[in-house]
């Protein structure tokens, strides 16, 4: 009951008439950028953070919820239309809905993904209203060296997670962590790492960093491999409506992907790959018509994007809760948190419950925008499919450059845009994770901050992370996941050698 009172409290902020607006600002933003080709919702995330810098910090995560629902959104569009998925997660839209739409339904592989969305994120969103009180109200006991273990848990599922091995992994977080040490020491005051650059005295800006890697790297990265295809979208033909028989096959995969989804998004090594291709599986097992998947079952299109909303919107109780981002969006998500010196996590419930209850109730808002400004305006969606890549990606890198700019007007700052989008382009080049640099850099001066203020109170001993039941299940955790995928990469080589 608790919750639901903090939930209306926050519907209450979030139905301010210019909040409102935000949140359709956002979901407009969002979709209009998250639709471009080859754009997924950690680069239309990251592109559009400086946008709400000068907005107050409960307009800003206002707009920022529409901008998150509204770049999941757009990728199913760009997957269904151009076979170009923006992230691995739509990876099995494009399978079925691409088929769907050469074969002339487009409109309902559109509108089957626009409403399963809706469907699944709705219910999730209610879920994390439910689950996040519950998770604070544990996280909140949490001592120093608890939040060591829980620190050590998010950077190696965040290294396994991301990238092709999680030695890459470890890598880009070890980059993040250094850069993290950039700055004054909380605790004595030093300064570290800022070789007499007064710029560097407040540490590197999260959103130069993200803005860099994301938007930057990626342009410099399409443009060195002329990644310009001549492809162009399937036009819409007949209605976009779905018929009677397209409903009676998609609420079941719609309710089904929800159920996948959700529960590992939420988990601190979830992410959305792993429940869209669950979810794929499952309705070809389950479908009365399994000939028809690879040829365009609407089944396909239904259950996995469902499941993809469902866990984008699960990954948002470990960030709220815990501080932990589970996937590259939800860390870009952390730094639009981080230029507020806002800090997710159990105590921003207690300390800010107006702006976290306000975002909550926003999520629900945005979802509602989505479904009906959305449906109405795919052809236009669909006309921004049109532009061609060298003058999208060359917009990015002046949108970039003026948004940070705006937020952070500096030369030096400028400088490190540049740079960091330099080594964005090498790290796709060398097929090195880019989101465990920016965990690395908003996580590290939190873990290391822990971690002395626990050896402060044990004198210099260390046995104390391990002296306590939390902190020593936690740092356990934390272990046999590092080790774990190296010993299954040891095993299956033990196998092959053996046959």
């Amino acid at each position: 009951m608790e919750s639901l009172a903090f939930l209306m409290q926050g519907f209450g902020t979030a139905l301010d008439p210019m909040n409102l607006a935000f949140a359709a600002i956002g979901v407009l933003l969002g979709t209009a950028v998250g639709v471009l080709p080859g754009i997924g919702p950690a680069l239309t995330v990251a592109l559009l953070l400086p946008i709400t810098f000068k907005l107050d910090p409960g307009g800003s995560l206002i707009m920022f919820a529409g901008i998150y629902y509204g770049g999941m959104y757009g990728g199913s569009t760009t997957a269904i239309l151009l076979n170009t998925p923006g992230e691995s997660a739509s990876v099995v839209t494009a399978l079925e809905g691409n088929q769907m739409a050469r074969r002339g339904r487009g409109g309902p592989a559109l509108a089957t993904a626009a409403i399963g969305s809706f469907v699944a994120t709705l219910i999730a969103t209610a879920g994390l209203a439910f689950f996040a009180p519950m998770l604070v109200k544990v996280a909140i006991q949490f001592g120093p060296w608890d939040y060591f273990g829980l620190m050590l848990i998010a950077f190696v599922t965040v290294s396994a997670t991301f990238g092709s091995s999680p030695l890459r992994g470890l890598t880009s977080l070890g980059l993040g962590l250094w850069l993290g040490l950039v700055g004054i020491d909380q605790l004595t005051g030093q300064t570290r790492l800022a070789f007499g650059v007064p710029n560097l005295l407040d540490g590197i800006e999260v959103t130069t960093l993200a803005v860099g890697l994301f938007a930057l790297g990626e342009a410099l990265h399409v443009a060195s491999r002329h990644l310009f295809s001549d492809e162009k979208p399937i036009a819409i033909k007949g209605s976009v409506w779905m018929s009677r028989e397209d409903w009676k096959r998609s609420w079941k995969p719609w309710l089904r992907g929800t159920a996948i989804g959700f529960p590992i998004g939420a988990l601190p090594a979830g992410g959305a790959e792993i429940p869209t291709f669950l979810s794929y599986t499952t309705e070809r097992k389950l479908a009365a018509k399994p000939e028809e998947f690879g040829q365009g079952a609407i089944e396909g299109v239904a259950g996995p994007e469902s499941a993809n909303n469902a866990s984008a919107a699960g990954t948002l109780v470990p960030l709220l809760t815990l501080g932990l981002p589970t996937s590259a969006t939800a860390a870009v998500m952390l730094a639009g948190f981080q230029q507020y010196n806002l800090q997710p996590g159990p105590l921003l419930f207690v300390q800010h419950p107006d702006l976290v209850w306000g975002l909550v109730a926003s999520l629900f808002i945005a979802n509602v925008m989505l479904l009906i400004l959305n449906l109405p305006l795919v052809g236009l969606w669909v006309r921004l499919l049109k532009i061609p890549l060298p003058w999208l990606y060359a917009g990015i890198l002046v949108f970039a450059c003026m948004g940070t700019i705006a937020a952070n007007p500096s030369v030096v700052e400028l400088m490190m845009l540049v740079a960091f989008g330099v080594l964005g382009f090498l790290m796709r080049r060398y097929d090195y994770p880019i989101a465990p640099v920016v965990v690395g850099l908003i996580l590290g001066p939190m873990a290391d901050s822990a971690l002395r203020r626990s050896l402060q109170m044990s004198l210099g001993d260390p046995m104390i992370l391990l002296q306590h039941p939390g902190s020593a299940i936690m740092i356990a955790i934390a272990a046999i996941a590092l080790v774990a995928p190296f010993a299954f990469k040891g095993l299956a080589r033990f196998r092959q050698d053996e046959d």
